[in-house]
């Protein structure tokens, strides 16, 4: 029986006895018949399980900002676009090729998800075929590569990268680190400046559709270890490569790591101005590094036990028990004792380990942006180094134990079979906004902007009273939040209590730090003002309102209608005409008519009766809000 010490250890020798084909490295990539079989079985099947995104809509979930509300992606592929792709912080992050790919989406399906979700279901598919290619041209193991890839093309954790729309640049950003991975595979064969060129672009793009991938040097010096052997090792999986020292890797590595450097401090800016980053009195650093030591645990158990996946994990907001935390350290601390003790006799150990470890590095909390203890898309990197430690472990013990590779065939596909069912299940999930964060409350604790969404959601539906259920939830856990107090004015007001949705919206006023938020309680007061007849104060709101958000045709109206009270039918006459310019409306249009009917302008005024009865789609709806308007209702 062979030694337990020599795991890990490849022969080729016994190439046709074992459950892998070896490959020779000067193939490359060695597309032939069956490899290339095989990737089309692998894309087929991330077509097949993810077939239910069909059916998905947008979700409320960053999805308005990235796509449906954003001005500048619907406008579609223009150089305006692309500018401003390449220049914006909007949603606090700076991704110019993620913005262009949403612009381009729009260019073809206009508001229709079908065609931006599928778009992500086959760059998925894409990246699992490239993953596959990459790790059997750089290991020799066809097999085993293939499993590897199957197990992230099917793991459940990875449905939030590809059926969240918004995401986008999850997959895309993937796409081009396994083509700069390629890339890298093509030059550790035999260096030059051209290649490595092609490495530091592909790398480029990937940065440019999202940065949280600056740990890929890192992961190209644990590729070198294991499985390309360029240091440390007389023989690698891949071939006899040039051995090289630990500064000339480091060395050859400069641009990349520049590259990096550079997103990063972009993003930390774009993140900082757009707010996304919490400050050390939000969440202390002992905490983030308590969160931090148990969510690499967590993660760990997802990807183990992949059930009760949502798309936020609430972040604790008070310090882990004390054989919590502990616990969590200990089993890192071994885990990590082991690999490096096993680190020349079994390398992919070490390598896989240390790439899940790695990589999780800029979204595992230290720099705490947003507020999730973990997600599952921060998986969709990381998690190739779990499956690379536990492919090769398995198929090291079987080769250990003489188990032939037919018997290890069923038990694989019989869990990636498990694997796609959860998957195909999990994609259910994001059908809809209620479905999707209704499941969010329910298998989490303490998730306050699940329970504020649900009100929200019930709010537009007209389920009032649950609706006040899931705001009054939401406040109790985070009585602060200022979304929350906003919506709990909007109910405050529906049920009449004109005073009590006041006090919320001026507690929102005054604490909110962002312009649109400040602007948007001034326009809710200035609307319970002028309900209750304080015009003074509903002008004033309003035009505070107008102040820090320009052009919003539907408050000039409202002052329309508050000079008209006042008798100042030039200034009425005059909002209107402003807001009907921005934005037509027969509500406006109507409203401009009487005041000029006032002001005795009665030829104007009949000419724009005459149209807005000709043209109105509901003239009677159109009447009955123009006359609520003037009725401060």
């Amino acid at each position: 029986m062979t030694p337990v010490s020599t795991l890990g250890a490849t022969k080729r020798s016994k190439t046709t006895k074992q459950a892998d084909t070896r490959l020779s490295f000067k193939s490359f990539l060695a597309l032939d018949r069956q490899t290339l079989a095989l990737s089309l079985l692998l894309f087929a099947a991330v077509l097949a399980f993810y077939s239910s995104i069909t059916h998905n809509g947008f979700i409320d979930f960053d999805d308005p900002g990235y796509i449906l509300e954003n001005d500048q992606v619907k406008a579609g592929l223009t150089w305006s676009t692309v500018e401003w792709a390449f220049t914006t912080d909007a949603a606090s992050n700076w991704h110019p090729l993620t913005w262009l790919s949403h612009a381009l989406d729009w260019e073809l399906f206009g508001s229709n998800p079908v065609g931006p979700h599928w778009v992500n279901v086959v760059l998925h598919g894409l990246n699992a075929v490239l993953l596959f290619w990459v790790w059997q041209s750089a290991s020799g193991f066809r097999w085993r590569s293939l499993t590897v890839a199957a197990l992230f093309a099917l793991h459940p954790i990875n449905v939030e990268s590809v059926a969240w729309a918004s995401e986008r640049k999850n997959v895309l950003s993937m796409f081009f680190v396994l083509l700069a991975l390629v890339a890298y595979v093509w030059y550790a064969r035999k260096p030059g400046p051209g290649r490595s060129t092609a490495v530091a672009g592909w790398f480029a793009l990937a940065l440019l559709a999202k940065p949280q991938v600056i740990a890929f040097p890192f992961l190209l010096m644990l590729f070198d270890y294991w499985p390309l052997g360029r240091i440390g090792a007389a023989t690698a999986p891949a071939g006899n490569l040039p051995q090289l020292t630990k500064a000339s890797l480091v060395r050859e590595k400069t641009p990349l790591l520049v590259l990096s450097a550079a997103s990063a401090v972009i993003t930390m800016i774009a993140q900082t101005l757009g707010g996304a980053v919490q400050d050390l009195a939000h969440y202390g650093l002992s905490l983030r590094v308590e969160n931090a030591v148990v969510s690499y645990v967590r993660y760990m158990g997802k990807a183990f036990w992949p059930t009760r996946l949502v798309a936020l994990y609430p972040h604790p907001t008070k310090l882990y028990p004390a054989w919590q935390i502990g616990g969590a350290a200990l089993l890192l601390l071994l885990i990590t004792a082991v690999v490096c003790a096993r680190r020349r006799e079994q390398r992919y150990l070490a390598v896989g380990w240390f790439w899940f470890l790695g990589s999780l590095v800029p979204m595992i909390g230290l720099v705490q942006v947003g507020e999730q203890a973990m997600a599952d898309r921060y998986a969709y990197l990381s998690f190739i180094g779990l499956f690379v430690m536990t492919v090769w472990l398995v198929a090291d013990l079987a080769t250990v134990l003489r188990i032939s590779g037919n018997w290890l065939a069923a038990p694989a596909v019989g869990c990636l079979l498990l694997l796609g069912t959860l998957t195909y299940r999990q994609v259910g999930y994001w059908h809809d906004n209620e479905t999707f964060w209704r499941r969010a409350a329910e298998l989490t604790t303490g998730n306050y902007v699940a329970e504020l969404d649900l009100a929200g959601i019930y709010h537009k539906q007209g389920r009032n009273e649950e609706a006040a259920q899931h705001l009054h939830a939401a406040l109790a856990i985070n009585p602060d939040d200022l979304m929350g107090n906003l919506y709990l004015g909007a109910d405050e007001r529906y049920r009449g209590n004109l005073t009590a949705a006041i006090e919320r919206y001026q507690f929102v006023a005054v604490h909110a730090a962002r312009p649109r938020l400040i602007a948007q309680a001034n326009t809710e007061l200035g609307a319970v003002y002028l309900q209750m007849g304080q015009l003074g104060n509903a002008k004033q709101c309003l035009e505070t309102s107008l102040r820090l958000v320009p052009n919003q045709p539907n408050l000039m109206a409202m002052l329309g209608v508050i000079a008209q009270k006042n008798g100042d039918l030039p200034e009425a006459v005059q909002q209107y005409q402003r807001a009907s310019a921005l934005q037509h409306s027969d509500v406006e249009e109507l409203l401009l008519a009487q005041a000029l009917r006032q002001e005795g302008r009665l030829d104007e005024a009949n000419a724009i009766f005459k149209r807005v009865a000709r043209t109105s789609p509901n003239l009677a709806a159109a009447e009955k809000t123009a006359a609520a308007l003037l009725a401060g209702k």
